[in-house]
């Protein structure tokens, strides 16, 4: 079984962490793309742009693990960034292919939904990328990336099964996008990531790696888009907004100021150099992470 090492910028405690298998996200992608296979809708091409992006993703995942093991040390930062604006570009496209509008939904306003026209492109970009490295970015400690995920992708499954029923949609006043086949995938992804969470529980015997950290979070992305509630995705996804805020304030503010705002970046680990147990900071994020889902979920009839 592959090995990880300890990530650059952790705490010590986690040097006796080297020796956990990685690239558990193996495992979750396989079991999601089989599960749409058996009992999806193979003709919905917003099925296959759900699995083309953890495909994708997990690809430039997968490549940076296996250089994280063989070379003790990742693809360069300017790489990877590439690769994931250039799938990005190719999923948005399908996306626009399959008749996804570029209009945009935004919460509690049931009659403004501007259109981007072809700035949509560079906004369905910006939103995929974003998600998939703000849930790497999550993916710190054990069971917090997934588990907050969890709650994430039960939204999105409620939300593809409204926004995919042309009654329930007009009720509710938000876009009927025939989105109800991505209720398969989502399921897929629960079920998978439930028996992830199991291993992945604190203390993790398996990590998931960017294989699966990548993947997952443009998945999530691909659904929110797709579902066309992405700025939704900003409120039930706050706690890996949060993740990547910390991190950016960081950078930001020994650059220049030439002090840290936090102990450590991102966020998660500032609470364990303040003494907070990890399972404690784990159960915490994930309450968080729930309560933001829901919070999503019931903007849907505030409108």
């Amino acid at each position: 079984m592959f090995q990880s090492g300890p990530r650059e910028h952790t705490p010590e405690s986690h040097k006796k962490k080297k020796n956990v298998p990685t690239m558990g996200g193996i495992f979750v992608l396989s079991t999601v793309i089989i599960s749409c296979f058996l009992w999806g809708n193979l003709s919905k091409l917003n099925l296959w742009i759900g699995i083309l992006s953890l495909l994708l993703f997990g690809i430039i995942g997968l490549i940076d693990d296996l250089n994280k093991i063989n070379k003790k040390k990742g693809i360069s930062a300017k790489t990877k960034f590439i690769l994931q604006l250039f799938f990005a570009f190719l999923i948005v496209l399908l996306m626009l292919y399959s008749g996804l509008s570029t209009n945009i939904s935004f919460p509690f306003f049931k009659n403004f939904q501007p259109d981007l026209g072809l700035f949509f492109i560079f906004w369905a970009m910006f939103i995929i990328v974003g998600c998939s490295n703000a849930v790497n970015l999550t993916d710190g400690l054990d069971g917090l990336a997934i588990g907050s995920l969890i709650s994430n992708f039960v939204t999105f499954s409620i939300i593809a099964f409204l926004a995919g029923h042309i009654k329930l949609a007009s009720y509710l006043n938000i876009p009927y996008t025939g989105s109800s086949e991505l209720v398969i995938l989502g399921s897929a992804l629960i079920g998978a990531s439930f028996g992830f969470l199991w291993y992945n529980s604190y203390p993790a015997q398996i990590f998931m790696g960017d294989v699966g950290s990548l993947s997952l979070g443009a998945c999530l992305a691909s659904m929110a888009l797709m579902t066309k509630q992405e700025i939704l995705l900003i409120i039930s996804g706050g706690l890996f907004v949060l993740e990547t805020m910390s991190v950016i304030i960081q950078v930001f503010s020994f650059k220049f100021t030439g002090k840290r705002m936090f102990k450590m970046a991102p966020i998660h680990h500032h609470f364990e150099l303040i003494g907070w147990p990890e399972s404690k900071i784990t159960t915490r994020f994930c309450i968080i992470s729930i309560i933001l889902s829901l919070l999503a979920l019931i903007t849907l009839k505030i409108r």
